[in-house]
């Protein structure tokens, strides 16, 4: 089953896909409110062996018409940058990212798949959305499981969804996925469209008008702005 969904999404080329860059619309959510919205350039490069800490990829999210802020998201640490200077994101937004990235299926299958402990159960068939969709849960070594909805036909992965414990509240927090409006971005199938849920609540959109795989990336897209000033962490 996730050797066809692999397959489906572009097999080696996929497996072995070294950067992405989608071009698109954003929009941030509190309790289903609108709290944000812009323009957005996403840099994403997977890294060929996996750091000591931290998750292999590195990432660049350029804000705005004019390109003049955004988030600079290394394998351990993350920046905002803007022309005041960098700042270190605050710890709870890098655990979201890190939770977000970690659990992503499109990040599991191209990251994840092979790794120890990792298991993947057949659990059935169902309808969601109207569309015939193909259910696996998918559980790594710790015991944390995802469970994603495939399209029967295209066998695309169109719904994730798993829980976590919040360790201050102690509340055990629901988060959904969903992709749609599959494209070939260059050998590779993307979703153009990600919507992210948390509780039921809206949190995340991204629309995409152009995503590419394996293209050039401007140089230094990963590192911080050479002279920025450093600024004090917000807790």
């Amino acid at each position: 089953m996730v050797g066809r969904a692999v397959a489906a999404l572009g097999g080696d080329r996929f497996l072995h896909m070294n950067n992405r860059v989608a071009i698109g619309r954003v929009y941030s959510f509190f309790r289903d409110q609108i709290s944000g919205l812009d323009i957005a350039k996403i840099y994403t490069e997977y890294l060929a062996e996996k750091p000591e800490n931290g998750l292999p990829v590195r990432e660049r999210e350029v804000f705005g018409k004019k390109q003049d802020y955004s988030n600079l998201l290394l394998p351990d640490q993350g920046w905002s940058i803007t022309f005041r200077g960098a700042r270190q994101i605050p710890d709870e937004n890098w655990q979201r990212y890190v939770r977000t990235t970690y659990h992503d299926v499109l990040y599991l299958l191209r990251c994840r798949h092979n790794e120890s402990g990792m298991e993947f159960d057949y659990i059935g068939t169902d309808v969601l959305y109207s569309v015939h969709v193909e259910i696996v849960d998918i559980t790594d070594s710790t015991g944390e499981t995802i469970r994603v909805f495939f399209d029967h036909n295209t066998m695309l992965p169109v719904h994730e969804s798993y829980t976590w414990l919040d360790p201050d509240t102690k509340y055990r927090n629901e988060e959904v996925t969903e992709y749609d409006k599959y494209r070939d971005a260059g050998g590779v199938m993307w979703p153009y469209s990600i919507e992210r849920q948390r509780n039921g609540y809206t949190t995340y959109q991204m629309f995409a008008e152009k995503v590419t795989v394996d293209q050039p990336i401007p140089p230094k897209t990963f590192e911080l702005p050479s002279g920025a000033r450093v600024l004090k962490k917000v807790d």
